[in-house]
């Protein structure tokens, strides 16, 4: 059963990576990867030395400790306030609606923000003028300041359902005696959340802060590329992975794309390392 994994795996994930050899050539299309020109660490050495590395370097890292400062907490915090909801009916109905949007698109999802964003009708305009808060409709997406904000708030509604059901499964095999004798000491439930279902499920919390950190540079693709088509959002906006895109893709600089490529990965590989050694120290780690 596990063999059509590993096939699977091996072609798509190992055999691929022959292609890394692209990173340090000038790759011609015509011939090829063995016939191509070596420069070495030429595409590395321009990426640094280009006026937009900063601003990319910058986007990126903010973004991605946004979404771990915001995104990652928050399946927990849903987690124990459903496992505190003894209505099993209203538990359910609040589940299946958290968990829906991870099964939409980012197709479906940037239009459903950009409709309810729409200064023509949009429903955030709407509610912020009849509240008079504001005279006349803002066009959120064309304003930098905002932009974030709107793509984490996004990122956090797709995702939270569906992060749950690991935290979830994490509580249902916590020892129901152990609620049983800190109530008959007199915990209340709020103090039985934090003495013993925290606790409880800390070492599942830390293996998956560890590959969140390990993919601190993976602040999103289609998320950002289908959120900001506005080029005025380009200075908060373009990551690493757009970047990429922009320049490999619709450039056709394939060697310099996956210079860059190489550098965030060779990056994520250390930051998982340095994560993972911290945990071993606390007690829980990958490996």
């Amino acid at each position: 059963m596990v063999i059509p994994a590993l096939i699977f795996i091996f072609v798509f994930m190992y055999i691929p990576m022959y292609g890394v050899l692209m990173a340090f050539q000038e790759y011609d299309i015509f011939k090829g990867i063995t016939d191509s020109t070596w420069v070495g660490v030429k595409h590395f050495a321009d990426f640094f030395n280009d006026p937009e590395f900063s601003r990319i370097m910058r986007n990126t890292i903010v973004i991605s400790l946004l979404k771990l400062v915001i995104g990652f907490p928050a399946p927990i915090l849903l987690a124990l306030m459903l496992n505190e909801v003894r209505h099993m009916l209203f538990k359910r109905i609040i589940q299946t609606i958290s968990y829906l949007p991870h099964f939409l698109s980012w197709v479906i999802v940037s239009g459903f923000v950009m409709s309810m964003l729409s200064t023509d009708n949009g429903s955030l305009n709407m509610l912020l003028e009849r509240l008079n808060l504001i005279d006349e409709p803002i066009n959120f997406l064309a304003v930098p300041e905002y932009f974030w904000a709107i793509l984490i708030t996004a990122g956090v509604w797709k995702e939270i359902g569906f992060a749950t059901i690991v935290y979830l499964a994490a509580i249902a095999n916590v020892d129901p005696s152990l609620y049983e004798s800190a109530s008959i000491d007199g915990a209340g439930r709020l103090k039985q959340i934090f003495l013993i279902t925290v606790p409880s499920i800390a070492p599942v919390i830390t293996i998956f802060l560890i590959l969140q950190i390990g993919s601190i540079l993976n602040a999103g693709f289609e998320d950002i590329l289908l959120l900001a088509p506005n080029p005025a959002l380009r200075d908060v906006s373009d990551v690493i992975d757009t970047y990429v895109y922009r320049i490999g893709v619709l450039n056709a600089r394939y060697s310099y794309a996956a210079a860059v490529g190489l550098f965030k990965a060779v990056i994520s590989v250390g930051l998982l390392t340095i994560a993972n050694a911290i945990a071993r120290r606390l007690g829980t780690s990958l490996w």
